[in-house]
C-alpha cells in the first residue's frame, strides 16, 4: 500500500464532517484540535502515513495522555477517542487502510457526579412557587413537599397508591415506598408535607378523579390517570422557572438536597429528633418535625 499523508486525510476528513455531516464549525474545531495533536505526536515518532497506523500506535497515544504531568480528565480523554476513532473509521471507509486500528479502544468510565444540592432558601421559594387553591397546584404542593420530606425517588413518588400512605385517623405519618428490587421500606412524613398531603386528598384529589375511573393512584394526572414520571418532571421544572431558580433542577435534585440538609440538621439538632430555633430551616429539613 502506497504511503499516503496523514495530514491530507485529516483535511478530507475534517470536510466531511462539515459538508456531508452537517456538525457545526465548533464540534469541527474541536475535532480538529483533538486529531492534530494526535499527528503532531505522530509525527514525532516518525509515523506519517496511514499505512504505519495499527492498534499498538494508536493504544500507545491514549495511554501517553493518561501518563502525562498533568494528566487529561476522563471526559477529556474520552473526547480524544471519540475524535480518534471517528477518523480512523473514514480511512476504513475510503479504503486508505484495511482494518480499523482504534476499533479496540474502550472510553474510561466517567465518574458519578451528584447534582448540586438545593440551598435552604432554593427549596423554600421552590415550594412556594407551588401555593395555590386549584386543585393541580394543591397536587404540585403535596408531590413536592413530599418528595423533599422523604427523600423519595420521583418514579417512587408517582408510584405511591393512597393505601400506602399510613398513620392514625387517615393522617399521613409514614408512607410505605417501594423502591429498587421492590424492596419495601417505611419513611417518616414531616409536618408541612404531610399538610400538604392532606389538603390535596381532601379538596384536589376528589376533583382531578371526578368522573374517571377509579384507581388506587396517590397523584393524579389531569384525566384523572396516574401522574407519569415524565409530569412529575416537568411540574418540577415549571415551579423552578415560577421561584426564579436559575441553576438546572431535578427530580434528583430534590433527593440529594434532602440527604443533604438532614445531615446538616443532625449535625446542628443531635437526633433530629427536635429542632431548635437556631437550626437553618427548623421547619423542613428535619423530616421528623
Amino acid at each position: 500500500m502506497p504511503a499516503v499523508e496523514l495530514e491530507r486525510h485529516l483535511d478530507r476528513y475534517l470536510r466531511h464532517l462539515s459538508i456531508e455531516r452537517g456538525l457545526s464549525a465548533n464540534t469541527v474545531a474541536a475535532y480538529r484540535r483533538d486529531l492534530t495533536a494526535f499527528l503532531a505526536a505522530l509525527a514525532a515518532r516518525g509515523i506519517t502515513d496511514a499505512a504505519a497506523l495499527d492498534a499498538d500506535v494508536v493504544h500507545g497515544y491514549v495511554v501517553s495522555l493518561r501518563d502525562r504531568p498533568t494528566p487529561l480528565s476522563p471526559s477529556s480523554t474520552a473526547r480524544v477517542i471519540s475524535s480518534i476513532r471517528g477518523l480512523t473509521r473514514f480511512l476504513v471507509e475510503e479504503n486508505v487502510i484495511a482494518r480499523d486500528p482504534a476499533e479496540a479502544l474502550t472510553a474510561p468510565k466517567q465518574p458519578k457526579r451528584l447534582p448540586k444540592a438545593l440551598s435552604h432558601a432554593q427549596v423554600e421559594a421552590l415550594l412556594a412557587a407551588t401555593d395555590g387553591d386549584d386543585a393541580v397546584r394543591m397536587r404540585d404542593k403535596a408531590l413536592l413537599e413530599l418528595l423533599y420530606a422523604t427523600g423519595a425517588r420521583v418514579s417512587e413518588a408517582v408510584a405511591l397508591d393512597v393505601d400506602d400512605l399510613v398513620g392514625a385517623d387517615g393522617t399521613p405519618e409514614l408512607i410505605r415506598v417501594i423502591g429498587k428490587g421492590d424492596k419495601q421500606r417505611i419513611v417518616p412524613v414531616g409536618s408541612f408535607a404531610r399538610a400538604a398531603v392532606e389538603a390535596y386528598l381532601v379538596r384536589a384529589r376528589p376533583l382531578l378523579a371526578a368522573g374517571r375511573r377509579s384507581t388506587p393512584a396517590l397523584f393524579l394526572g389531569a384525566r384523572g390517570a396516574r401522574l407519569s414520571r415524565q409530569n412529575a418532571w416537568l411540574i418540577i421544572r415549571s415551579a423552578a422557572e415560577r421561584a426564579g431558580i436559575t441553576v438546572e433542577v431535578s427530580p434528583h435534585s430534590l433527593r440529594h438536597s434532602f440527604a443533604t440538609h438532614l445531615l446538616a440538621g443532625e449535625r446542628m439538632c443531635g437526633s433530629c429528633r427536635s429542632c431548635s430555633a437556631t437550626h437553618p430551616s427548623p421547619r423542613r429539613s428535619c423530616t421528623r418535625t
